[in-house]
């Protein structure tokens, strides 16, 4: 990533994510609109959350029926009920981390893998970055792994861009967030799930979806795995074309997220939830 002073605002004129930008920014004006967020957006921002969560739960490997989510307590030691688990709690957690995010990212990070392995403690590596030689659990991405070194510095400069602001797009500085991420698989565990819980944050914390009501991870599941894992392949590439279509596959999904709240809002006018 660029050293310059707003490394992120020069995506925003790669081609096509003006139009990315555009278009998501209609979306969500549309739902915000809707005449139930008027009366019942806690609702609204209830059940975005919950289908948020089976999303990114799907995108790692436990893609469960929204109603099994729904009625289940015990999240114990079977490995998908492990990660539903752990979606859950992040998508609960995010909004409670949003004032720190722009202070210190690398601590909200950190918080997020904690919670997301809650009780299934994995001793000194829970909560941080990893060290040389530790591996990483996170078999749905095939990507080269980088160094315990290279980690640490783009998440240092993942910060410092976070921390310093600038005049990008939410969805540009979300897309980036949860590109980077992915990429870096800092921690022992749960990489996909962190990652996607702090584009949820980015995109709450930037104004453009304060209420929560735009589940992302919804839309990046329903393009499916496949197709998710091909937009990261561009993202990796670092070329123009690549991170561009990246950017654009966020977009969509959050596209995708607006369509599933507005399909909640109208079954609530209706009185059918």
């Amino acid at each position: 990533m660029s050293s310059a002073s707003d490394p992120l605002a020069a995506l925003a004129g790669l081609p096509g994510v003006a139009d990315s930008v555009d278009s998501v920014r209609k979306a969500v004006d549309r739902v915000y609109g809707h005449r139930v967020m008027r009366r019942r957006s806690g609702e609204i921002t209830s059940e975005a959350a919950l289908r948020g969560a089976r999303g990114s739960a799907a995108l790692s490997g436990a893609d469960w029926a929204l109603e099994e989510v729904r009625r289940r307590t015990d999240f114990g030691a079977e490995a998908e009920a492990l990660t539903v688990g752990a979606a859950l709690r992040l998508t609960a957690e995010a909004g409670q981390l949003l004032s720190i995010w722009r202070q210190s990212p690398l601590r909200v990070l950190a918080r997020l893998h904690l919670v997301a392995v809650g009780s299934t403690a994995e001793g000194d590596v829970v909560g941080r970055p990893r060290l040389a030689g530790e591996p990483v659990a996170e078999p749905l991405v095939e990507a080269p792994l980088p160094g315990a070194d290279e980690v640490a510095g783009r998440l240092d400069g993942l910060s410092r861009i976070v921390i310093a602001g600038g005049s990008a797009p939410a969805l540009v500085t979300a897309a980036v967030v949860h590109g980077e991420l992915l990429a870096l698989r800092p921690f022992a565990s749960y990489n996909g799930l962190v990652a996607r819980a702090a584009e949820r944050i980015v995109l709450i914390n930037s104004g453009l979806d304060p209420k929560a009501i735009c589940p992302a991870e919804v839309g990046h599941a329903e393009q499916g795995t496949e197709a998710y894992l091909a937009a990261f392949e561009g993202y990796l590439s670092g070329t123009a074309e690549g991170v561009a279509a990246w950017i654009g596959h966020c977009g969509r999904a959050i596209e995708l997220g607006v369509r599933e709240s507005t399909a909640v809002c109208e079954a609530l006018q209706r009185g059918a939830a």
